[in-house]
């Protein structure tokens, strides 16, 4: 399965004997799947049937999900007359209670809920109530393509990002290597302030360098950042419900990239540097990050 985005935009319409049946679907981000029914009455019979459709095709997002049945002339709608005299009835009891003058008004009523019926869900029959279920699923069908296609566009986003960030990582690598004699240089800059010239054993001078460059090295740092991206790049090629797994991934990298800030310190110029370059690797995972909570 491809990547999905979780926004996305659907509407099918349907002809049949009775009417035209509409099916639209919206959907944006959410941490789950959450649907919302807008249908009207004599439709409610079928929500279960078209909400197994809908999670059989959804796994994530807020779902805003219209069913319409717009009926022919020869199916138009039926006065409750039973609901109409309690109307009435009610009208003329307060009118005649508070001594108050007027005439019940017909448009007012015929808007009351209920008060036009086209038979009830009852009547829907089995080959309507399949249509409206058919009509359903060729809107998630619709829906999905939909959201693979705005899917695939981030995941190509994302995936141009992890590549720039693998080429920070890189150059970081390469700074890396000159970390122990750059910690020579200040060791020994510094100990000469301290001894005013003083000689310097070099084999010790050369240990505490040793030192100081493994407390503040970053190659474990750096071979997880570059692992993690890979990884990343597998979980966009192998596609499906990647979105939650993506942002545990990223939640890693962000980690190893907090870290490589909190070495850096005594590097100078290259600290500097590595610092610079980390501090842009966080900002690409943030970017990644933003690009991650639209996939399902």
């Amino acid at each position: 399965m491809k990547v999905r985005s979780m926004t996305g935009f659907a509407r099918v319409r349907r002809t049949v004997e009775q009417g035209e049946i509409t099916v639209s679907l919206k959907g944006v981000n959410h941490r789950g799947l959450d649907l919302h029914f807008h249908m009207a009455p004599e439709l409610e019979g079928l929500e279960h049937e078209i909400r197994a459709v809908i999670k059989a095709g959804v796994a994530r997002g807020h779902v805003q999900v219209h069913v319409a049945l717009a009926r022919t002339a020869g199916e138009a709608p039926a006065v409750n007359r039973e609901l109409l005299s309690a109307y009435l009835r009610a009208f003329r009891e307060a009118a005649a209670e508070f001594q108050l003058p007027g005439e019940p008004d017909l448009n007012s009523a015929l808007r009351i809920p209920g008060m036009l019926s086209t038979g009830g869900e009852a009547e829907l029959g089995d080959t309507l109530a399949r249509a409206v279920v058919e009509t359903a699923a060729e809107a998630v069908t619709v829906f999905n393509v939909f959201r693979e296609r705005e899917g695939a566009a981030t995941a190509e986003e994302i995936r141009a990002r992890c590549r720039g960030l693998c080429g920070m990582v890189a150059r970081m690598e390469e700074i890396r290597a000159g970390a122990v004699p750059a910690f020579q240089r200040r060791l020994r800059e510094r100990l000469s302030e301290l001894l005013h010239g003083a000689t310097i054993d070099a084999q010790r001078l050369a240990q505490e360098a040793a030192i100081l460059a493994d407390r503040s090295d970053i190659a474990e740092e750096l071979v997880r950042l570059r692992t993690h991206a890979a990884h990343l790049d597998a979980m966009l090629t192998g596609g499906g419900e990647i979105g939650k797994r993506l942002d545990f991934l990223l939640q890693e990298m962000n980690r190893e990239s907090n870290t490589i800030l909190s070495k850096t310190g005594g590097l100078g110029d290259l600290g500097l540097t590595i610092t610079d370059l980390a501090l842009a690797a966080k900002s690409e995972i943030d970017k990644i990050r933003e690009q991650s909570l639209n996939v399902e």
